[in-house]
């Protein structure tokens, strides 16, 4: 799905506000921190963690 949103200044920042339906189905809930990932096709928005997946990475290296 594709939903075209505003950006908004809020206090020296840039806010996006997340439709309704999409933060439910992606259970996503007021508060909760998420990722802001800068990649070549522009900006992505995901509860994932590179910084984690990384760890685990070297931790599965490391355990065989």
């Amino acid at each position: 799905m594709v939903k075209k949103v505003t950006m908004r200044r809020a206090d020296g920042s840039v806010t996006v506000t997340i439709p309704k339906e999409m933060a439910e189905r992606h259970q996503n809930a007021v508060g909760e921190e998420g990722y802001i990932i800068e990649t070549d096709r522009g900006l992505l928005l995901s509860a994932y963690d590179p910084t984690f997946e990384r760890a685990m990475a070297v931790y599965a290296r490391g355990a065989h």
